[in-house]
């Protein structure tokens, strides 16, 4: 088939490294603009569009893909198939109708649960032991197109976002590469592919910064997952309250569940007992151990090595702001 590729981020990449190696042809990529460096800052990162340039891919980079101004030159590719992986714009109908047999999209989560921008993170958030791909055939709302190819996989107690996104990523390959034939012999009109349940729908929204808070209050099995879960942006922090009223920021980098209860009377935040290699933390159930924290402006260090330097007691609080959770269910 004639495809066009449309992607942004590191999750498109293996697939789009697939199909330029496959016997199908890749007519061009559509990526998202690359905003300009400000400052100091670094170009921000594109690599579908670096692996285009690499391979003499033609790369088309439209503000809106929807607009007429933008949908034409797409039209004029005469493409089957659009790929859609971790691109950032929602399709228009008329948007999809530029190839013969529409779009299809690969997405981190098993559809319906987590539709959305951050599907792995939530995955992690929510504590689920189990995730996978899905390649639906696009429609113009969110993810809810039907599924085509569904594959699953364990999430490692110990595995972050991180670690998760790169192997759904190679799993999107094999999901991808299980859905072209599907859509070859597709006549473009019959249906196709299972109707997802509206009924059993999740949401996994772009994430913020705030969503980085610590609400204490939360279990420490809950903490951790957030640590897992929000590498590496906007990552999980809290403020250290100092005896002499002032407040560091630190990075909960690496942390542990101890289940044991705290001491009667312990709030949740309140430093329980510091010991050379971890430090033990109330939470709403559950001690939770930091072991490796990163102080603001600074890179990140083991527990040991930043009591060296720091004096923290038991009783000392860690907190700095209201107690709901930023990073409640979707």
């Amino acid at each position: 088939m004639r495809l066009l590729m449309m992607g942004t981020g590191p999750f498109a990449v293996p697939t789009f490294r697939w199909l330029l190696d496959s016997s199908h042809e890749v007519a061009a990529l559509v990526t998202r603009p690359v905003p300009p460096a400000k400052g100091r800052r670094r170009t921000p990162a594109n690599p579908m569009q670096d692996l285009a340039i690499a391979r003499g891919v033609t790369i088309m980079a439209p503000v809106d893909v929807n607009a007429p101004e933008a949908r034409k030159p797409l039209a004029d590719l005469a493409v089957d198939l659009l790929v859609v992986c971790d691109y950032g714009q929602i399709l228009s109908a008329e948007t999809l109708e530029v190839a013969f047999k529409g779009g299809i999209n690969l997405h981190g989560s098993l559809l319906p649960a987590y539709r959305g921008a951050a599907p792995i993170q939530w995955a992690i958030l929510q504590g689920e032991r189990e995730t996978g791909v899905t390649v639906i055939h696009m429609t113009p709302r969110l993810d809810s197109g039907p599924c085509l190819v569904q594959l699953a996989t364990p999430i490692g107690d110990d595995e972050d976002a991180v670690h998760l996104e790169r192997r759904l990523a190679d799993l999107g390959v094999e999901a991808v590469r299980q859905a072209l034939p599907m859509l070859e012999a597709w006549d473009g009109q019959s249906p196709i592919g299972t109707v997802q349940d509206r009924s059993l729908a999740t949401r996994a929204p772009r994430l913020k910064k705030k969503d980085g808070w610590v609400d204490w209050h939360r279990t420490a099995k809950q903490i951790r997952d957030q640590v897992r879960a929000l590498k590496p942006w906007p990552l999980t922090f809290t403020d250290w309250l100092r005896p002499d009223g002032s407040a560091m920021r630190l990075i909960l980098d690496h942390v542990d569940v101890v289940k044991d209860p705290a001491p009667e009377g312990t709030a949740p935040g309140q430093i329980v007992r510091v010991e050379k290699d971890r430090v033990l933390v109330a939470t709403g159930q559950h001690l939770l151990s930091l072991q490796q924290i990163q102080p603001a402006g600074k890179r990140a260090m083991a527990i040991d090595q930043f009591l060296r330097g720091h004096s923290m007691q038991a009783g000392q609080r860690m907190g700095g702001r209201p107690t709901e959770s930023s990073a409640a269910p979707p």
